[in-house]
């Protein structure tokens, strides 16, 4: 079993920036691919971004504006948001991956975190 808890969504200005946290526990460990995906009402969830050892990848609508990155230590993925625009309004959710590439997720999701740019 995997828990996943996110955090530090909330509302930010478009151009702002937003620190998004994952904390895992359970059946997890460092060699654990993690990935990042959002859902905006009435779409599909879409990933964003994963993490496995040094390296990472990014879904085009991202790349340059988020990052992705974890410290094992305490068993947390990160995702820094900057630039951020109205059409990254959206729950934000982690996920214990099954593959790190191509990305397939896992059944283990956490709550989500809501993020909403707005002016």
């Amino acid at each position: 079993q995997v828990q996943l808890v996110e955090s530090g969504g909330g509302l930010v200005q478009p151009g702002g920036s937003l620190r998004l946290s994952c904390a895992a526990s359970g059946s997890i460990s460092s060699f654990t691919p993690m990935g990042w995906y959002r859902q905006a009402p009435g779409k599909q969830r879409e990933f964003l971004a994963a993490v496995s050892g040094g390296r990472t990848t990014y879904a085009d609508s991202v790349k340059g504006r988020f990052t992705i990155s974890r410290d094992n230590a305490k068993r947390t993925v990160y995702l820094q948001m900057s630039s951020l625009k109205p059409e990254d309004t959206a729950v934000y959710y982690c996920n214990a991956l099954h593959t790190y590439y191509p990305p397939r997720p896992s059944d283990y999701w956490g709550q989500g975190t809501q993020v909403t740019v707005s002016s």
